[in-house]
């Protein structure tokens, strides 16, 4: 295949100077070299694809595969010191279903917190999951947390490009050929990578706040049935200002936390 790795890095170096690109043909997971990295001390804003992953990793430990041009696998790591991490998930499933699906005419959704669905109406759950997403933040060797100088944080995608074959998932998985025919995962990247450099940079300086209504009119899951990790069931009502997913129980409404629960449709 053949990356586009200088017209990248001339785009995104003029937002974040000293930003590198690098294109490997395997490597066990983008995520997790760059979480190496950052712990060893280089913090250095990189964007990092690989062709072929071969331990990728998505939300709760559960394996991302990706085989070469099936698959478009990449992580973007920098430094960040928001305000409030709270919604920083979201804000990047925002950015990566307006720059896949501008007008939401292909009906790409955003799945609370961390994945982009769309419409199957022949699968059994009725969506297709097209897009994972996985962050995690580190702090280098040396360093002890201060919210002034913030994390290195990995943001980590993984977005499937030829339709895959996957019979042991909760939500069947569909590729972005089956909305955009003939495209590539060099195209793709060419379309969310700028875009998600500049979310991460708006996110350091707003949070998550600005993008609450953007996010509520793409929610998959708004006004369904949907049954948490605890059992219990109620109605889905968008999120918060803080990205908190806003759950109408028989307690009445509550707030959920990402990292208190997952949440399926009924």
């Amino acid at each position: 295949m053949i990356w586009p790795a200088e017209d990248l890095w001339l785009a995104m170096v003029a937002l974040q100077p000293g930003l590198t690109v690098e294109v490997l043909p395997e490597i066990d997971s983008t995520n997790t070299e760059l979480m190496r990295r950052a712990r060893a001390g280089q913090t250095e804003p990189v964007l990092l694809v690989a062709e072929t992953q071969t331990a990728g990793r998505g939300r709760l430990g559960r394996q991302w595969h990706g085989e070469a041009g099936h698959s478009l696998m990449f992580s973007l790591g920098m430094m960040l010191k928001p305000t409030d991490w709270s919604g920083l998930s979201l804000a990047v499933g925002l950015s990566l279903a307006r720059s896949l699906d501008p007008q939401g005419e292909l009906g790409v959704r955003l799945k609370w917190p961390n994945d982009l669905w769309v419409k199957r109406p022949d699968t059994p759950t009725g969506w297709g999951k097209l897009v994972g997403i996985l962050i995690e933040t580190a702090l280098p060797t040396g360093m002890s947390y201060n919210g002034e100088q913030g994390r290195y944080c990995v943001v980590g995608v993984g977005i499937n490009i030829a339709p895959p074959v996957a019979d042991d998932l909760s939500t069947a998985p569909l590729g972005l050929q089956d909305l955009q025919s003939g495209i590539t995962a060099p195209e793709a990247l060419m379309k969310v990578a700028e875009p998600l450099l500049a979310t991460l940079l708006a996110f350091e300086r707003t949070g998550f706040a600005p993008l609450q209504n953007a996010f509520n009119a793409r929610d998959a899951l708004s006004n369904l049935n949907v049954t948490l990790s605890d059992g219990r069931h109620g109605v889905a009502r968008g999120v918060d200002a803080t990205g908190a997913m806003l759950v109408h129980t028989e307690q009445g409404q509550e707030a959920i936390s990402s990292s208190e629960v997952s949440v399926r449709p009924v």
